[in-house]
């Protein structure tokens, strides 16, 4: 990515589901260094022993970077949480050019072991928090001569062993990805361009700590600079790139990034989900 290609985010307003931390964060920060405005929608008013961050937190982060930043105190299942923060971004900054869909729930227990009431949790977040987030932005969008959607959710990959691994996470990240390809084909012709971003390897996350492995798992994980990075470079690209599903090494490379050692993993990172050795 060129550093006109950068500028392009230059007065955009983002609205982003989550964004205290991990990898939401990292895009929101790296937005505002290159003088994006992001309204962040997140549930973590008050700091979290488990957790780091708050959204206040991550609005003072985004500020100190070079940005502009709101927090809205909500739940991206509430209705009335959404259509808040929207309002509060569009009066606070003009409008809205991009909607990240960030926030995410994960548990990967099998169909046997999954109650009902956490597959629910997970549909509710990453399927329906997308499309809720999205379809309540839309009509700021219509009237942005630069309008984005970026969703980070995986390739439609239907090899069975991912089929088959954990179902129902599976059908809420899948459905993420579906939202955003249709989203990409239905405003086509409003200049509304569309795309999913997934990392090759698993990043470094508060998620990946506490639910898939502790240091050991962190440490063959990269940082969440490496989606930043190539979340910037897919919401530079021109409106005609719509409707794909990018892989983050992928689009670093397009820019000329081969190196990837900055963003640590070691020479064997572990894989994402959903993404299988080339």
């Amino acid at each position: 990515m060129t550093e006109s290609d950068a500028q392009v985010l230059q007065g955009r307003t983002i609205i982003m589901s989550g964004g205290s931390r991990g990898i939401g964060l990292a895009i929101a920060v790296a937005a505002g260094r290159h003088g994006a405005n992001v309204a962040l929608l997140a549930k973590t008013d008050q700091p979290d022993p488990r957790l780091p961050g708050t959204v206040h937190t991550a609005v003072e982060e985004i500020e100190a970077a070079g940005g502009k930043a709101v927090a809205v105190v909500g739940d991206v299942r509430n209705e009335s949480d959404v259509a808040r923060a929207v309002a509060t971004a569009a009066e606070h900054f003009g409008g809205i050019d991009i909607v990240v869909n960030n926030a995410s729930a994960l548990n990967t227990a099998g169909t046997a072991d999954l109650t009902p009431k956490r597959y629910d949790l997970m549909q509710q977040i990453n399927s329906r928090g997308t499309f809720l987030l999205t379809s309540t932005a839309l009509p700021h969008l219509r009237e942005s001569g630069h309008a984005r959607i970026l969703t980070l959710s995986p390739p439609i990959n239907l090899a069975p062993h991912w089929l088959g691994k954990f179902p129902a996470y599976m059908l809420s990240k899948y459905g993420m990805s579906l939202l955003t390809l249709g989203w990409a084909a239905e405003f086509a012709d409003a200049g509304i361009a569309a795309n999913c971003l997934w990392p090759q390897t698993t990043i470094a996350t508060a998620a990946v700590i506490n639910l898939l492995g502790g240091e050991e798992a962190a440490a063959r994980s990269r940082t969440p600079e490496i989606m930043a990075d190539a979340a910037v470079a897919v919401l530079s690209r021109p409106a005609h790139v719509t409707g794909r599903t990018f892989i983050d090494v992928e689009v670093l490379a397009d820019d000329g990034i081969t190196d990837l050692s900055p963003y640590g993993g070691g020479d064997d990172p572990e894989l994402d989900f959903f993404v299988d050795p080339s």
